[in-house]
């Protein structure tokens, strides 16, 4: 073979693989709008994330102030059923002091409530 064929060769290699790549460039340029539509699928998605992240951290702040104010109803009655109680026990303890018998509850008293109302007797 002749160095003017090998160069020649060559250049015919060199050409083809340039339009291969031509040919490979304009499919992937073809295909670039749908990169950027995926890119605007991902801002939707993000957005609409970050609508729903912010829509739960209200809910969240919400229950947390609900939480709060069931915590004060709750110790708000506790500290009223201690007060009636209390009152209750001393009222028992003035009578038996006169000697005088106190009246029973008027129904049994509920198992859910015996373990708070320890000192009564029934």
């Amino acid at each position: 073979m002749r160095p003017e064929m090998l160069t020649a060769l060559s250049a015919l290699t060199v050409a083809g693989v340039t339009a291969v790549g031509g040919i490979v460039t304009a499919v992937i340029g073809r295909r670039q709008p749908r990169g950027q539509q995926r890119r605007d699928d991902f801002t939707v998605v993000t957005d609409r994330m970050e609508r729903e992240i912010t829509r739960q951290g209200e809910r969240i702040d919400e229950l947390e102030e609900d939480a709060e104010r069931d915590r004060a109803r709750i110790t708000a009655q506790d500290f009223a059923l201690r007060y009636i109680a209390g009152w209750a026990r001393s009222l028992v303890s003035y009578m038996r002091h006169a000697h005088l018998e106190p009246p029973p509850p008027p129904q049994p008293v509920p198992d859910e409530v015996a373990p708070y109302l320890h000192d009564i007797t029934s």
